[in-house]
């Protein structure tokens, strides 16, 4: 028969139990079916997980934004190039519609930036 294991029980501040601190023997012992454990758990959640890749355009919906995102521009150096304030960006990029003559800047001055590069 084993010995009583003295186990100090740590509460979170609304009284539940929330941590144990054991002896190291005994954490020394039960260490690897622990992480045997956990590993089985993380492939368990992972199994069946397709990748996602991050598209840019699921969470952007201003065609300003978009461009300028796609073509790495920061809005200041967008409007550099574009000779107006950042501010301006800005406020073209928060807009619900922009016009096609917009769009043509934008894109002229995106493609600046790339023959630069």
């Amino acid at each position: 028969m084993n010995a009583p294991v003295n186990l100090q029980v740590i509460k979170s501040i609304e009284g539940k139990p929330e941590y144990v601190l054991i002896p190291m023997a005994v954490y020394k012992a039960l260490r690897e079916e622990i992480e045997d454990e956990i590993a089985g758990l993380e492939a368990a959640a992972d199994k069946g997980k397709d990748y996602v890749p991050f598209a840019v355009e699921d969470y952007v919906s201003n065609p300003v934004s978009l461009a300028r995102i796609r073509a790495n521009v920061t809005q200041e150096q967008l409007a550099e190039r574009m000779g107006v304030s950042q501010a301006y960006v800005s406020k073209i990029e928060n807009q619900a519609k922009v016009t096609a003559k917009l769009l043509a800047k934008i894109d002229a001055a995106l493609a600046k930036k790339k023959k630069r590069s």
